[in-house]
């Protein structure tokens, strides 16, 4: 049809390539590659960016974090068990948090008293702050004074007794005492003048008169309401020639000889004599006891713990997801390629394996190997954690062994090999990349709930896990939270930020499963 059918001039057309060479034009930009691609599509998805980051904050914790305290996973103290956690700097602002104290309330007099005259006699602050009183009604209907006030639990341990020391240790600590000016042994009570309670007779602290008829711990003071001191008097057979207690001439005893002079009874100030086991013994570096995250009931500190249990869950859950990536391609592209009766026999072995409950291998392989727990683990995991991503790859050779490009490397005589790895394969890695990160997840949460329920046990010397230390709080979760506070939040954020990591994963390999679920 002619241009003036249109009633469009013929000279508004004019000819494009009239006498020019016409050649391609060089590309501006540079070529994107498979990996560049899908990470650009990944730095696109915020959510899965920032699960990175948190992904890689708790990786670092769990590597470099034991290395960040003096304390280590076999330490334990039980005179520091269940202390609240204490960061130095904010116990320094007296603001009431992260300091190691606690508030309580509805506490007797007595009590009360009991934490003064530890406060008294150590010189140490144990209650914090002011005493606030409370008049209530007991049940049969009398008036009583309660007490509510904040507590150092560091602080309250005060004294602590020692049966058997060494005339070795008495005399190094005595030393010790002469060289730093600081008092770590105190004076020893007199047996006879404490209460008869027997929850009370041993009890270090009671350095004062109390009723020795009563059975219950009632205290005795003097004109001035004053504590009455009750330390043993002076005999000259305690081996003493230290530091003594403010104002005091030789009158009392500091040690009582044992089993012919071979041991000491001694009571000590336990915080002083920490810090002199940390840093005159052992020699770690620590002084004066401060657990970041606290202690559980056991004495540990839980920040080491913490890390350790998470170091060996990503050890673990990395190790299980790279022999599963390893083993279920190199099976799964087998059944893939070659498909017929063999895919079928390899099939039907992966359903057995599968239809296997984990929780009988596990309890098998415990009961019937003479192995540490951990190796239990792994064996479980790897017995039927292939499994799945044989499927993924199998199901990815059946998609591209039949695509043009791969006939045309059979038809110029290339190997089966050559074909499964390095045509068919680089197409399903994308997919199984997304389901090796997502093993890791599933790995730790599995190993955790099992050591959670007390199944596996690596509560070992040397080694704890996430799971223990869940299982351990969740009997104090309403006494000392913080036992269970930050394993439940380690493992909550690791949980959400994998999920949402993989998310990511999966849009930036496989777009077109954007939104859907593999």
């Amino acid at each position: 049809m002619k241009a003036q059918d249109y009633k469009i001039s013929s000279e508004k057309f004019n000819f494009r390539s009239q006498n020019e060479n016409i050649h391609d034009k060089k590309l501006e930009t540079k070529p994107i590659g498979y990996f560049k691609d899908a990470l650009y599509r990944f730095t696109r998805n915020k959510g899965s960016i920032v699960a990175a980051f948190i992904i890689g904050f708790l990786v670092l914790f769990s590597i470099f974090g034991p290395l960040f305290t003096p304390y280590k996973v076999s330490d334990n103290d039980k005179y520091y068990r269940n202390v609240l956690p204490k960061n130095e700097f904010f116990a320094n602002l007296g603001i009431g948090f992260w300091d190691g104290t606690q508030y309580i309330k509805g506490v007797s007099n007595v009590t009360k008293e009991m934490m003064l005259a530890i406060e008294e006699e150590t010189g140490e602050d144990v209650i914090i702050g002011d005493i606030k009183e409370v008049e209530v009604i007991d049940p049969k209907g009398k008036k009583k004074t309660e007490y509510s006030y904040r507590i150092d639990t560091y602080s309250k341990v005060g004294m602590i007794m020692i049966s058997k020391m060494t005339p070795e240790e008495y005399e190094a600590i005595q030393e010790y005492q002469n060289r730093t000016g600081i008092q770590v042994i105190y004076p020893i009570t007199d047996l006879d003048l404490r209460t008869t309670a027997v929850a009370e007779k041993t009890n270090a602290n009671i350095w004062f008169k109390t009723d020795p008829t009563s059975t219950k711990l009632v205290i005795e003071y003097d004109e001035d309401g004053n504590l009455i001191p009750i330390y043993k008097e002076y005999t000259g057979k305690d081996g003493y020639n230290s530091i003594r207690i403010e104002g005091e001439e030789p009158k009392y005893d500091y040690a009582i000889p044992m089993q012919n002079n071979t041991q000491w009874e001694v009571r000590l100030k336990y915080s002083e004599y920490y810090k002199y086991l940390h840093s005159e013994v052992n020699k770690d570096g620590i002084g004066y006891a401060s657990f970041l995250f606290g202690a559980d009931d056991n004495g540990r500190d839980i920040f080491v713990c913490l890390a350790s249990g998470a170091r060996f869950s990503f050890i673990l859950a990395i190790v299980v997801a790279v022999v599963n990536l390893f083993v279920g391609a190199i099976y799964g592209a087998i059944e893939g390629y070659y498909g017929g009766k063999l895919d079928l026999f390899m099939e039907r072995v992966s359903e057995i394996l599968s239809a296997i409950p984990s929780m009988i291998v596990i309890t098998l392989l415990r009961y019937h190997l003479k192995v540490d727990h951990w190796i239990v683990l792994f064996i479980s995991f790897f017995l039927t954690g292939w499994i799945g991503m044989a499927s993924r790859t199998r199901m990815q050779f059946y998609r591209f062994k039949n695509q043009e490009y791969v006939l045309v490397a059979r038809t110029l005589g290339a190997r089966d090999r050559r074909i499964m790895f390095k045509h068919i394969f680089p197409n399903a890695i994308g997919t199984l990349i997304t389901g090796s990160v997502l093993v890791i997840p599933s790995v730790i949460f599995s190993e955790t709930s099992l050591s959670y329920l007390g199944i596996i046990n690596l509560n070992s010397g040397n080694m704890t896990s996430v799971g223990t230390l869940l299982s351990n709080g969740q009997a104090a979760l309403y006494t000392f939270p913080h036992m269970i506070v930050f394993p439940a939040v380690f493992i909550s954020l690791l949980m959400l930020s994998f999920n949402l990591f993989g998310n990511g994963l999966r849009d930036a390999f496989n777009p077109s499963l954007r939104g859907t679920e593999e």
